[in-house]
């Protein structure tokens, strides 16, 4: 694959979680987080995106969002579990990105607000159609993902560098 073709990445927040007495990392998915991440995963077949990779958060929420949400792909691509996307600010994010082996060409990130929110908006330097507004309007609630596409190798990925393409929440 050529590093001209367009990359696309996903950012897509865990569902929503459970608020039991447990660390903030071990939070459980709510009931409703549960659905709602099986959505998410419907719609991101529907994208038509063919994931190279996945990179989700240790915690415990963004792993069953994405468990359940790739049991609705027709292929799993590679998970790798990132100990950094957790609470992890849109810089440091945009690191983990850029760590990217160049022979992917799309990824979904599954982490968590304000860092999913921060790095759509933060790498964002142009958008197609009305998502920049759909964003705007209804915020990064649980289990939403940002379509983002850009050119060039992952390590050149940077603050404006990339479109907006897509973005989708669930209905309340």
């Amino acid at each position: 694959m050529s590093v001209a073709e367009p990359r696309r990445i996903v950012l897509f927040r865990h569902a929503k979680a459970d608020w039991p007495q447990v660390t903030d990392h071990e939070r459980p998915l709510a009931d409703r987080g549960r659905k709602e991440a099986a959505e998410a995963g419907r719609r991101l077949v529907d994208s038509g995106i063919p994931f190279d990779l996945a990179l989700c958060s240790t915690a415990t929420r963004t792993r069953e969002t994405w468990k359940l949400a790739v049991q609705e792909f027709p292929h799993r691509p590679k998970t790798v579990y990132e100990e950094r996307i957790y609470e992890a600010s849109p810089g440091e994010l945009i690191a983990v990105l850029n760590e990217t082996p160049d022979d992917v060409q799309n990824v979904v990130l599954i982490g968590h607000n304000p860092g999913v929110q921060g790095i759509a908006d933060v790498l964002a330097g142009a958008a197609e159609g009305d998502a920049r507004q759909r964003m705007s309007a209804r915020g990064f609630p649980a289990a939403a993902f940002a379509v983002l596409t850009f050119s060039g190798p992952w390590k050149t990925l940077e603050p404006g560098a990339a479109s907006l393409a897509d973005y989708w929440a669930p209905s309340d």
